[in-house]
């Protein structure tokens, strides 16, 4: 039954926090809104990492307990484990080590990525994987095979390493019976190299069942036409097509490239035409259920209601095992919790890695957070609200 979501439910988002940790993340909060906080926290921090002052404690009981679920897969094991047993939230370990382009990172990113398959294989609360393509391999060798120019013959043997990395993340994800894997998007001009390794890994393994996704970055306005492409390449060679449909993760820096080198932006206009091109991907792929599972990796309420209203339009169960419903670990709890607890297929994405290493990924988050205001007001508005609500209770009390 498709019950109305309250998004306002705070009781029930942050039910598993406790009065210290909904306070940290208040404060948490209150700096990352602050958009001249955030810039000048990046390069001061990284100064005082390179000089060896012992700013660490203080970066892991702060934005990295709130953004990451551990430095090891091991060490993860306790956040997944309270993601599911408070609201049945499933986990998405990520690898979210950035930066890195020698062939030793790959093959260790590769054996992370098996390894979190072999913990993960008998878990229920760990329905996926996933993996960034430039974590198996050189961004410039993805730019060259994007834009098909010609290659050395070390570069084409690079290429094949890539390739065969990526065959065999996929091939051991398929010989589980439930997991399924999702491969992120890169920035356009490496995205044509990925979508050429994505397909074809999905013609190998998604025969049976769909284990492999892709990801779908519908901030640029061509990627209706690229679901269309995806949903006959589907239909003609009988396979399922597993997709996730992001709002995408670089725009300033298509925006700028494109206007550097003079060729149209691949993104749309505004946030008004990205959220419309969005909610048509939602509207083409659950038209098209032949084909598609789908994965919707959003922070925007109004986005996961127009795919409820889908779902109860076309009598579909609310856990309809071909649709999913994803948020970052750390943000969005009144999403997911309340989602997950009227019995949508839920999950989070859960960054591990040592503190040094996801650095990065922290202040991308951060600088996410800030660029989009709404988001973070609305974060912590939500947050001082449940506060003042569990006030209140204790003095009822």
């Amino acid at each position: 039954m498709h019950n109305v979501i309250n998004f306002e439910n705070t009781e029930n988002a942050f039910h598993y926090k406790s009065d210290r940790k909904l306070r940290k993340a208040a404060f948490i909060y209150t700096i990352i809104s602050k958009a001249w906080l955030v810039k000048l926290a990046k390069p001061t921090t990284n100064f005082l990492l390179r000089i060896g002052f012992p700013i660490d404690p203080f970066l892991k009981h702060t934005v990295f307990e709130q953004f990451c679920g551990g430095e090891t897969i091991s060490s993860c094991q306790t956040t997944v484990n309270d993601l599911y047993k408070t609201g049945k939230v499933h986990s998405i370990l990520d690898y979210s080590v950035e930066g890195k382009t020698d062939e030793a990172f790959f093959d260790h990113t590769l054996q992370t990525m098996l390894e979190v398959c072999k913990h993960a294989m008998d878990s229920k609360a760990i329905p996926f994987l996933v993996f960034k393509p430039t974590g198996l391999g050189r961004s410039e060798i993805f730019e060259k095979i994007s834009a098909n120019e010609t290659m050395t013959t070390e570069e084409i043997e690079e290429w094949h390493r890539i390739t065969q990395r990526f065959d065999t993340l996929c091939s051991r994800v398929a010989t589980t019976d439930h997991l399924k894997i999702m491969i992120d998007a890169e920035e356009s001009w490496l995205q044509n190299a990925v979508d050429l390794l994505v397909e074809k890994m999905m013609l190998k393994h998604n025969v049976e069942r769909t284990v492999i996704y892709t990801t779908v970055q519908m901030y640029r306005w061509d990627r209706l036409k690229y679901l269309q492409h995806l949903h006959a390449f589907g239909n003609d060679n009988n396979i399922r097509i597993g997709i996730k449909l992001v709002r995408g993760a670089y725009m300033e820096k298509e925006r700028e490239r494109a206007r550097i080198k003079g060729y149209k932006s691949p993104i749309c206009s505004d946030k008004r035409v990205t959220d419309l091109n969005f909610d048509d991907g939602i509207s083409f792929a659950m038209d098209h259920l032949e084909v598609f599972d789908i994965f919707i990796g959003t922070h925007n309420e109004i986005s996961c209601r127009i795919l409820i209203k889908k779902l109860m339009e076309r009598g579909l169960k609310n856990d309809d095992p071909r649709i999913w419903f994803g948020q970052l670990y750390g943000m969005s709890d009144h999403i997911s919790y309340n989602l997950s607890a009227n019995g949508y297929n839920t999950s989070k994405y859960v960054p591990f890695g040592t503190l040094k290493e996801v650095i990065p990924y922290l202040f991308r988050r951060a600088e996410e957070n800030t660029s989009v205001g709404t988001q973070t007001s609305r974060e912590l508005s939500l947050i001082k609200k449940e506060i003042k609500r569990r006030k209140k209770v204790a003095v009822a009390q």
